[in-house]
């Protein structure tokens, strides 16, 4: 499952550029979100139910991060990947092209 750990969410921008998100970070916010199935235990939700998931599907890592969060949420460990401008953030969270790929 450290497979799904090196990936990063990449979002076009409105402006073109290329952010790169973590799924480490999506996928610790998904398993906090179901941790009170686990007994409250985040580690047991993330590596019995959210690394599977993942690992077998990354538009379940896109899904999660569209539908659950903002950029707001994410904002602090993007890094651009390629050049940026002036940018609606949000804008591009929800609507921005994504892609799920193997951390740099």
């Amino acid at each position: 499952m450290s497979t799904v750990i090196n990936k990063e969410l990449h979002i076009t921008m409105p402006d073109g550029s290329v952010w790169a998100v973590p799924v480490q970070l999506i996928a610790t916010n998904r398993a906090d979100y179901y941790a009170k199935e686990f007994g409250g235990d985040i580690s047991r939700s993330l590596a019995e139910d959210t690394l599977p998931l993942f690992h077998m599907d990354d538009f379940e890592i896109e899904d999660w991060a569209i539908n659950n969060m903002n950029w707001s949420d994410v904002q602090h460990a993007a890094r651009c990947v390629s050049a940026a401008g002036d940018v609606d953030y949000q804008e591009g969270w929800v609507n921005g092209d994504k892609s799920v790929e193997v951390a740099k």
